[in-house]
């Protein structure tokens, strides 16, 4: 991401307003790029990394592993960063064609279609519940190994469930807890972690910590 003298200002003001911290610098990097992007510092408390998610996302991207993503914002919001660096494919639940379904959303019908083609892909579930809740369920049948599950619905009824059997999973995961959450969200931790990850792979000295 390019960066202007006003975007250093306001990166600037999300650090003294944060102070201190216990996240990694990695994490931090996730935590200050979401509270740019929402203006909302209450994200500081909600965003969630499971052990070495970073990691594996990193050396996901790195390898050129495919991305699946919910809905169409996800993916414009994404897609130009990671094909000025990795040049991951990006695809997208809601425009792939399955065939007509009444239990399940065309979403998740779409990504639930995506994740048994690429089941070790890096998913991005920005906005659909549904789609997330498909996700665990092929999760928890052990057809699907994703390298990182990125999970950040907004939601007042089973996003929190959906979220919960992630985290159960043992699959790495950055989830935002609570009802709280957005497509805007998970561009900002995709594009986020794209930024380390490129760094890191660029540099043999660097690692994500």
């Amino acid at each position: 991401m390019e960066w202007h003298i006003t975007d250093a200002q306001s990166l600037a003001i999300i650090d003294q307003e944060i102070g201190d911290h216990v996240f990694s610098p990695a994490e931090y990097e996730i935590v200050r790029r979401v509270i740019y992007d929402t203006a909302d510092f209450e994200y500081k408390s909600l965003i969630a990394f499971s052990e070495r998610s970073l990691q594996s996302g990193a050396a996901a991207l790195a390898s050129r592993t495919t991305i699946v993503v919910d809905v169409p914002m996800v993916q414009v919001g994404i897609v130009a960063h990671t094909q000025a660096t990795f040049a991951n494919p990006v695809y997208c639940g809601l425009e792939t064609i399955t065939r007509p379904q009444k239990e399940k959303t065309q979403t998740a019908w779409g990504l639930q279609t995506l994740a048994k083609r690429y089941p070790e892909a890096i998913f991005v579930i920005g906005q659909s519940q549904t789609a997330l809740t498909a996700l665990v369920e092929l999760i928890e049948a052990e057809e699907v190994r994703p390298a990182l599950v990125i999970g950040t619905p907004a939601g007042f009824v089973g996003a929190d469930v959906a979220k919960a059997r992630l985290k159960d999973s043992l699959i790495p995961h950055i989830c935002i807890n609570g009802q709280k959450g957005s497509s805007v969200v998970a561009v900002a931790i995709v594009n986020g972690l794209v930024d380390l990850a490129w760094q890191a792979y660029g540099r043999e000295d660097n690692i994500i910590s």
